[in-house]
């Protein structure tokens, strides 16, 4: 089985990307979705977030606020470190454990959907990594008109995270996603086919789109 990392900055449209690949037979394993069971009603993280940040991020019924967590960690360095300090071990124990079900289960590509990829240092458990890539302007302007974001909160957002372009400097495959979603989920089946074929090169290549 071969893993793909499939990595990328906020709102540069790595969800296409997935989608794509799922379509196209792919076995998914969603590092957003494994995030928010940690946080859910009963998640093992929960604990620690209270311990480390306190009741005040956490509503009356004693599910996580969620917007009230962000405003800590987006405005703090500090803080930011502090949660990805207590919740990446858990989420790697989770990763690790869906990435054998998928191997044991006959997957023959699996897929690491991950936008935190390289800052969790999951990188080494994938055979090739995939970047979504954007120009740092038209990711901005999504992002503001996705979540309705100011640009000084979209700007902190993208602080949070590794540049897009150390992430493409450091990926196999680098996808441009500045097309619409159909430009680029037709990027998506030969570099899929190349990695079946197990031909995925171990060089730096970027896809090129077909106006």
């Amino acid at each position: 089985m071969r893993i793909i990392g499939l990595t990328g900055g906020i709102a540069c449209g790595k969800s296409t990307i997935s989608l794509t690949l799922k379509s196209l037979g792919a076995t998914i394993i969603d590092g957003d979705q494994l995030s928010r069971a940690l946080t859910q009603p009963g998640g093992l993280a929960l604990p620690a977030i209270r311990a480390e940040f306190g009741s005040e991020v956490f509503h009356a019924d004693g599910t996580l606020d969620r917007r009230a967590l962000g405003s800590l960690i987006f405005a703090s360095d500090e803080r930011r470190h502090a949660l990805d300090d207590l919740m990446q071990p858990l989420l790697r124990e989770m990763i690790e454990r869906e990435i054998l079900r998928a191997k044991e289960g006959g997957a023959k590509i699996c897929v690491l959907d991950m936008p935190l990829l390289y800052e969790a240092g999951l990188d080494g458990l994938c055979n090739t990594v995939w970047c979504a890539s954007l120009p740092r302007e038209t990711q901005l302007a999504r992002l503001m008109a996705r979540d309705g974001f100011t640009r000084e909160e979209a700007e902190n957002r993208l602080r949070s995270q590794m540049d897009t372009a150390e992430k493409a400097r450091r990926a196999n495959i680098v996808i441009p996603t500045d097309g619409t979603i159909e430009e680029t989920a037709a990027l998506i089946p030969p570099l899929y086919a190349a990695e079946l074929a197990k031909e995925g090169s171990h060089g730096k290549h970027t896809a090129s789109q077909t106006k």
